[in-house]
């Protein structure tokens, strides 16, 4: 593929020898999703090795009564197959949640450059590292430890911190959220979600206005997800 090496721009590659993100620059190519595509499906072949050049990516799965459960949200610069070993299946569903360009390259091609260089098999290996660390944070906030007003606190604060801009209100999350979005992202009825992002906005905690979340304060959510105290 032709054009300047985007690759170089990947945080998690940082490490991995310019000779062989070459090679894997020169056998992919990137693809230009609109929004709301479902490119990777639980339970099928993925075949493609992907990274988010540009846009933001939605991971999810479906409960056993079919609800979306939303698993992880990514931004540029992130390895998102979680089986790059094994591409016969995947576990999880991948949605665009605005245009997005992906880089793509055959499973097959991307563990041969892996054999060749370790320094691929490492950046790799901590990218998935990062991920199971997020997750066993996920985990540790769903056990019934922390109230749902302080679960739904924490996801804000983090996609602030990840996803944040300042204006003039504070930090603004920058991407479009409904009710029914952050009641996938908790995995909580939508009324029990309506109800918090009302409690959380009565106490100066969030503001919510045309599917945009502004956090005044973050330091203070961060505060009242850690302690609880208002």
């Amino acid at each position: 593929m032709e054009g300047k090496n985007r690759l170089f721009e990947i945080e998690c590659l940082k490490n991995v020898s310019h000779t062989t993100l070459d090679k894997i620059w020169r056998n992919g190519s990137i693809v230009e999703m609109p929004k709301q595509s479902v490119f990777i499906r639980a339970r099928e072949p993925a075949g493609l090795v992907h990274f988010v050049l540009s846009g933001k990516v939605m991971v999810y799965n479906l409960t056993n009564h079919g609800k979306r459960k939303i698993i992880f949200i990514f931004g540029k610069g992130v390895l998102l197959n979680e089986n790059v070993l094994n591409p016969r299946y995947c576990s999880n569903f991948y949605e665009t949640m605005e245009r997005s360009r992906i880089f793509v390259i055959g499973s097959g091609q991307f563990l041969k450059y892996m054999e060749e260089d370790f320094s691929l098999v490492r950046a790799v290996m901590e990218e998935q590292e990062r991920k199971i660390w997020r997750l066993s944070h996920q985990l540790k906030n769903t056990m019934g430890s922390i109230y749902m007003e302080r679960k739904l606190a924490a996801k804000l604060w983090k996609l602030a911190r990840d996803f944040g801009k300042p204006t003039k209100d504070g930090i603004e999350i920058d991407f479009n959220m409904t009710v029914t979005f952050l009641a996938d992202l908790m995995g909580a009825p939508r009324e029990t979600v309506s109800r918090i992002c009302k409690t959380l906005t009565e106490a100066g905690l969030m503001k919510m206005e045309k599917r945009r979340i502004t956090l005044p304060d973050p330091d203070r959510m961060a505060r009242f997800y850690k302690e609880g105290k208002l």
